[in-house]
């Protein structure tokens, strides 16, 4: 088994899906009412309407590049390629049929198979815009380990506030109580 990509109707991808290991190209997949299916145990295709038949997505053999944010896969590049394939593969078979009904003096050389380039069928879904949002760190909310940190900062900083004012207190509670001293002691000389 590998995981493949599963891509909505548009060519977004959505998920991956498991399929078997000889799985290649692109297969649709379409909207079935499984409930109904199962209570009548009849074929659903004909009880679907129209838009239901539509397929709503598709399971793609062809591997995400890495560093794709959102993936897209080009569905009618896709259509034109297979449509190069089968054209390319038809001239060929004409090739080679013309090429064996020759006698073996006059045949040449074998023809030769030429397989069409395959296009680039994975892009990038978002916009540069978008994707600078979502990478840019000031857009992006913090996490909880970061909010947690930044809560710590602001309880140690009030922390040593709160020490700074205990001490504070403190040296005038005791300079009041030197001046109090002074004053009483003084008192008792003079009278």
């Amino acid at each position: 088994m590998k995981a493949v990509p599963k891509v909505n109707a548009d060519g977004v991808y959505l998920e991956d899906e498991l399929v078997n290991d000889a799985f290649n190209g692109v297969v649709p997949f379409y909207y079935q009412d499984l409930v109904t299916q199962l209570e009548t145990n009849t074929c659903v295709e004909d009880k679907l309407s129209e838009e239901q038949q539509q397929p709503v997505g598709y399971i793609v053999g062809v591997p995400v590049p890495p560093g794709l944010f959102c993936p897209r896969f080009d569905i009618a590049a896709w259509r034109k390629y297979q449509d190069a394939l089968t054209a390319a593969e038809s001239e060929y078979q004409t090739m080679y049929a013309k090429w064996t009904t020759q006698p073996e003096e006059e045949r040449g050389q074998l023809p030769v198979y030429t397989h069409p380039e395959q296009p680039t069928l994975w892009s990038e879904g978002l916009s540069p815009e978008e994707i600078e949002e979502l990478t840019c760190p000031q857009s992006q909310e913090p996490t909880e380990l970061e909010r947690l940190q930044a809560e710590n900062t602001e309880l140690k900083l009030a922390l040593v506030e709160l020490a700074e004012s205990q001490e504070a207190d403190k040296l005038e509670m005791q300079l009041a109580l030197a001046e109090l001293a002074e004053i009483i002691t003084g008192g008792e000389t003079v009278g």
